[in-house]
């Protein structure tokens, strides 16, 4: 039961927005305070370690991650960095010459392209080497196939190309009996969180996806020290028994609902939301419905009766009306009541109106969103422009969200956007549309206690800095904090100790250093050493 006192940094808690030091006792925070109250504790501790200037805070939580993808592409799968058709050969030729014997990659992306068009068939598969290939859009929710991929899977009679929707589930499906063992990709994304400063993260599982036997190899894994996993598992049910089967087939409080990515609608970068109105740059296409009213009430229905959390993958907002629409003809059979009880979740929601807002509400659902997908696609001749023209201006209201009182986390949807909880700090403050910016602490609260909150995470201090709190944390090297907001009419920042708010890092031209991350007093990540390097 070793102690260890923190001294001499600064210690990001409400409950002493001026504390320097913190003693950690095993697995709880025992004390923290200044440096004058510290000197009590540094014969009593068993290490004490000077911060010199380091900054402490809650470790992060990522709230939607795919961690087999991401282990992929931290592997080498990644075609994010192809900024035109010939890069995109040159990315895949260079993983063509692995050992697989179908070609898995993810990331390009045509709209930063100056020539959007796509490299043919025949020129993919010359740069695959005449390998089967799967290459997803970086929203997945489309990809390139070829028709040797297409005849291998048995899919002789889905067309070669770009393949979408039902189509494309029907590959990554398919491609489950062909893929080797994710439990590495799985290992490699774990220790990338930890080196990033987050002690848990929350998969989103489904069928479609890496399907049940990968989330059953992940859930076992639980070493304590890698991040801790929760998950969603994707799978739709029509009746409350089989709903609490499902549930129960799955370590006791590790899924955390059914659904995640339960997708009633695709992406707008694949031209797959389910929109109000056509694509600006596709006029007749408004998208594409994953889900009917029927199937969505019936799931909500089985999982509300069981007091058991359901959660939808939605981004257009047609997609929504039809969501909500699920929501009425379920609180028709078992009431507004169970559904506000099991607090239901969405992941996305970028095209929410006021009116909208209120609905979501009115049925306590908690909204899942993911700030880089601005900082990627939002602002002038960005995709979103691209594709929806004038209304992509009031996507992802963050400020909106939050001031409605609908229940607000942030995370990545990694490898979609990167695994960098200030990052996503920065691009909340830095929304495209100025009215959704929020500050920098809701930005950090999204990914730390409102996100334990909304996991439904018993412990209150969970997410905190305070005596008694989970000995969970990160250290950073930050060279400038202060009190940021987001309001241009009034000071962007100050660092004034009177206003008795705890300061973050000023993120808007330096993105702090993890140096040490901690869970339940266990050690994830370790370079504190670099506090001592001398500097050149």
């Amino acid at each position: 039961m070793a102690t260890t006192l923190y001294r001499n940094g600064t210690i990001y808690s409400a409950a002493d927005p001026f504390a320097t030091a913190l003693l950690i006792d095993s697995d709880t925070v025992a004390w923290l305070g200044g440096e004058e109250a510290a000197e009590r504790y540094v014969e009593k501790a068993d290490e004490v370690i000077d911060l010199a200037g380091a900054l402490i805070t809650p470790a992060f939580v990522e709230s939607h991650t795919h961690l087999a993808a991401l282990g992929r592409n931290l592997g080498g799968a990644d075609l994010g960095a192809a900024s035109s058709g010939s890069q995109l050969l040159e990315l895949l030729s260079a993983r063509a010459k692995g050992a697989e014997s179908v070609i898995i990659a993810q990331g390009w992306d045509e709209t930063s392209w100056v020539d959007s068009s796509l490299p043919s068939e025949t020129d993919l598969s010359s740069a695959a080497g005449g390998r089967p290939y799967y290459l997803a859009r970086r929203d997945v929710h489309s990809a390139l196939v070829n028709r040797e991929l297409l005849d291998r899977l048995g899919l002789g009679s889905i067309a070669s190309g770009v393949v979408r929707g039902a189509e494309h589930d029907q590959v990554r499906q398919a491609l489950l009996a062909e893929g080797p063992g994710v439990e590495e990709f799985q290992r490699v994304a774990l220790e990338h969180y930890a080196a990033r400063g987050f002690a848990t993260v929350v998969e989103m599982a489904a069928p479609h996806l890496e399907g049940r036997e990968a989330l059953d190899q992940l859930l076992a894994a639980d070493q304590a020290d890698h991040p801790q996993v929760y998950a969603y598992w994707g799978e739709l049910v029509q009746e409350e028994t089989a709903a609490e089967q499902l549930i129960r087939s799955f370590p006791q409080g590790r899924v955390l609902g059914l659904g995640g990515d339960l997708c009633v609608d695709g992406s707008i970068g694949s031209r797959t939301a389910l929109l109000r109105e056509d694509y600006a740059d596709d006029a007749g296409n408004r998208g594409l419905a994953y889900l009917s009213i029927e199937e969505i009430t019936a799931h909500l229905v089985a999982c509300s009766s069981k007091g058991i959390q359901a959660a939808f993958h939605v981004i257009g907002d047609a997609a929504l009306d039809l969501l909500l629409e699920g929501f009425d003809a379920a609180a028709e059979q078992v009431g507004v009541a169970k559904l506000q009880a099991a607090r239901h979740r969405l992941e996305h929601a970028e095209m929410v109106d006021e009116a909208t807002r209120a609905r979501l509400l009115s049925y306590s659902i908690t909204v899942s969103m993911q700030p880089g997908f601005d900082a990627l696609w939002g602002g002038p001749e960005g995709m979103y422009e691209q594709r929806l023209g004038e209304r992509a201006a009031t996507m992802n209201n963050l400020s909106a969200m939050l001031s409605s009182g609908v229940p607000l986390v942030l995370g990545s949807d990694a490898p979609v956007t990167e695994v960098n909880g200030w990052a996503v700090v920065h691009a909340a403050m830095s929304m495209s549309n100025e009215s959704g910016r929020i500050s920098a602490r809701a930005g950090f609260m999204g990914q730390t206690r409102s996100t334990y909150r909304a996991m439904g995470e018993m412990n209150p201090f969970a997410g905190q800095l305070l005596i008694g709190a989970p000995a969970t944390f990160a250290i950073w090297s930050a060279s400038e904090l202060a009190i940021q907001t987001p309001d241009e009419r009034i000071s962007s920042w100050s660092t004034d100790a009177r206003a008795g708010t705890p300061m973050l890092p000023v993120v808007d031209q330096e993105i702090p250093t993890c140096l040490r991350t901690v869970r339940a007093g266990v050690l994830l990540f370790d370079q504190l050493d670099q506090l001592n390097e001398p500097t050149a």
